[in-house]
């Protein structure tokens, strides 16, 4: 069963390695400057007791900004992205954040996807943001993000 928890420092190696295989990541030292400064929300996503997904989010007043959410590209397509954004949506919520903030690269349509799907919307563009020139795209959603209902649990077969 997959969980989210807070990073700790035995998992920074891990989680620097997770972040890194998706190519956008902030260098291991800024990852652990984070996880010391107590200020920023790192948080772990484990799936049967390995790291498969990480996110850092930086609160400030009533605002938080998602600077960085990487899934090990083993694991994409499982729900560990969206669970993972709608958990650390929950903490910075808890902690004060009335409004959810992030910048996605235009071409990147997975990740879009991803942000969609819990709520976000485009209310900007950044052109030629990325070192690449490539587009930034501007999202934001009011907290909290809706949670999916759940399942209900299959119906059990017809009696003959």
């Amino acid at each position: 069963m997959a969980t989210t928890s807070p990073l700790t420092a035995a998992e920074l190696p891990a989680a620097t390695a997770v972040a890194a295989a998706t190519g956008t990541a902030a260098a291991p030292a800024a990852w652990a400057r984070a996880l010391a400064s107590g200020h920023d929300h790192l948080l772990a996503r484990h799936d049967r007791g390995a790291l498969v997904a990480v996110a850092w989010l930086r609160r400030a007043a009533d605002e938080a900004e998602v600077l960085d959410l990487a899934v090990d590209p083993a694991q994409r397509r499982r729900g560990h992205g969206h669970a993972l954004l709608l958990d650390a949506a929950a903490q910075v919520h808890a902690a004060g954040a009335r409004r959810l903030l992030l910048e996605v690269r235009a071409d990147n349509a997975a990740a879009r996807a991803l942000y969609a799907g819990a709520g976000l919307v485009q209310v900007g563009t950044r052109p030629g943001y990325h070192r690449d020139g490539a587009d930034a795209l501007l999202l934001a959603a009011d907290l909290p993000l809706p949670r999916p209902l759940p399942r209900p649990p299959p119906a059990p077969p017809a009696s003959p």
